[in-house]
């Protein structure tokens, strides 16, 4: 199923969630919508479900109006799955009886399916790991084993479009790593369009086709999550996704002279124009190469260090800029050190 998003919009009273959203999801894609609390991005999920309608805009699919003025396709005609984050399983029904339910409800189900209820609940079973707990009921099944349950159950009719609503947030860290290469598998299997809700910056880049990053109701930047991540276009994208520290200093060209490094330039042929023309030069944690005191670069003293196994997180005051670094070199607390871009880091970010 390919998506149109066209000049949406959604107010609530005299709030603004969405201003004018223009997207289009093609078929088959993985698209992350990223941000944070009350960016929007929920609100977008619930106007492609069909639970809220657009205040301005319309949303088509496979070229058919669904949401517009005047226009309201409900959403058991839209040929969607969904998951939400509180898993939303019904007590009185096993693992089966949820994956049967929405094969037999759903007015799109297709008639292959419907005609061949068994072996598609089979099929179903079998493809999330769920056929050895087919009769247990919800209160029986672990965290993980609820949130593959949710996952069957909206994969079941064979939806075009697989909506997700952070689906992962309430599990644990392992979990949510297992949990993501299970979505990705079954996104692999389906063929389904999937959009997929999540104010983790992780589970976007390790999943997504592409990443749509909201900010106050609007995209911020769109693209790959390799685009994302390494070529942020405005400082909200690089601070969010990159965590990246923003020096402040001078381009010549594209060439950056930070403001307080002694007499160093980095390269920066590829970042942004908005930087700049701010004279701001993004540098990611773990970009930087931290040094002793005395070499070239901006010099520095260790407030707090956390060790993290391979490497250390560093906070580093200069003045009165604090530094986030991530660095494999073990230094000390009140340690003097001089921060320069790391050689291997590339031009930019």
């Amino acid at each position: 199923m390919s998506i149109q998003i066209k000049q949406v919009s959604k107010s609530f009273g005299s709030f603004q969630a969405l201003h004018s959203i223009d997207l289009t999801i093609k078929d088959g894609e993985f698209v992350a919508i990223l941000g944070p609390s009350g960016c929007g991005k929920t609100t977008l999920l619930r106007i492609l479900a069909g639970f809220e309608q657009p205040s301005s805009g319309e949303v088509l699919m496979d070229d058919l109006v669904v949401a517009g003025s005047g226009t309201l396709l409900p959403p058991e005609k839209r040929r969607i799955g969904m998951v939400f984050q509180s898993f939303a399983l019904w007590p009185h029904m096993n693992v089966s009886e949820h994956i049967r339910f929405p094969i037999r409800t759903h007015k799109s189900t297709p008639s292959h399916i419907k005609n061949n209820e068994k072996n598609r609940i089979q099929e179903v079973l079998n493809m999330s790991g769920l056929s050895h707990l087919a009769d247990r009921m919800p209160h029986e099944l672990s965290g993980g084993q609820k949130q593959r349950v949710a996952i069957a159950r909206a994969i079941a009719p064979q939806p075009s479009l697989l909506l997700m609503d952070e689906p992962l947030s309430s599990l644990d860290a392992m979990l949510r790593m297992d949990m993501r290469r299970e979505i990705q598998q079954v996104h692999r299997n389906t063929g389904s369009a999937v959009v997929y809700v999540t104010h983790d910056q992780g589970e976007a880049l390790a999943m997504a086709d592409r990443i749509i990053v909201m900010k106050d109701g609007r995209i911020e930047q769109a693209g790959t999550p390799q685009e994302i991540y390494l070529r942020p276009e405005t400082e909200f994208v690089a601070r969010f996704v990159s965590k990246s520290n923003l020096v402040t200093g001078h381009w010549d060209d594209d060439v950056f002279m930070p403001k307080d490094g002694n007499n160093i330039s980095w390269p920066g042929k590829q970042v942004g124009k908005y930087f700049k023309s701010h004279g701001l030069y993004p540098v990611r944690p773990d970009q930087f190469q931290l040094q002793p005191s005395g070499k070239a670069g901006i010099l520095g003293e260790i407030v707090n260090v956390q060790f993290q196994g391979k490497e250390f997180h560093y906070d580093i005051r200069s003045d009165a800029t604090r530094w986030e670094v991530i660095s494999p070199l073990p230094f000390s607390l009140n340690d003097q050190v001089s921060l320069s871009l790391s050689s291997v880091s590339g031009e930019g970010v």
